[in-house]
């Protein structure tokens, strides 16, 4: 995971290029950087007038971080289910975050308890899987799930699985971000 402050300017120029380009919309060209042609795992993260408008990404990397924070961004105005797709009229007011992933490292947590005590609230993304299902938080979610239980719960709840029985096969991923916002 890359901190270089060079580099969050041109991965939120790179999301609003794509986003753009796909409204039929002029952007501006992202400019370069090694990182952007490194392997990479990035969720772009859409806002308007304060509330969520989208957010897609990737836990691993699979392909260069600029391909895929403009194929996450693009997703997540176009095709995050929660949401109509992004269209022009609402472009003006959009604001953008990308948060660049780390390494995840996964733990096996039988309780609830156990899963408690491997966290680092407000600097853990974490990722709950259980069998097929599995969901993640970004940090970020911490500023609005500050309570470490109700954080999980709401975790296990995304996962659609139950907040009243903890599987025993439970697998408990924790990655840190880069994050980068435009500002507004």
């Amino acid at each position: 995971m890359t901190t270089d402050a060079a580099l969050g300017p041109l991965l939120l120029a790179q999301a609003r290029a794509a986003i753009a380009g796909t409204l039929g919309l002029k952007a501006t060209e992202p400019g370069d950087h090694p990182a952007l042609h490194e392997l990479g795992a990035s969720f772009v993260t859409l806002t308007r007038e304060g509330q969520l408008r989208g957010c897609i990404g990737q836990l691993q990397p699979v392909k260069a971080l600029g391909a895929d924070v403009a194929d996450n961004a693009r997703a997540a105005a176009f095709r995050d289910p929660r949401f109509a797709p992004l269209t022009a009229e609402e472009w003006p007011d959009l604001q953008i975050e990308v948060s660049v992933l780390g390494p995840v490292s996964f733990v096996h947590c039988p309780t609830e308890e156990d899963c408690l005590r491997q966290l680092t609230p407000f600097e853990d993304g974490v990722i709950l899987a259980s069998g097929a299902r599995r969901a993640t938080f970004l940090p970020q979610v911490w500023e609005q799930l500050p309570d470490p239980q109700d954080f999980i719960r709401q975790l296990l709840q995304k996962a659609g699985l139950p907040v009243d029985l903890w599987p025993a096969d439970m697998q408990v991923g924790r990655y840190h971000v880069a994050k980068y916002k435009e500002a507004g």
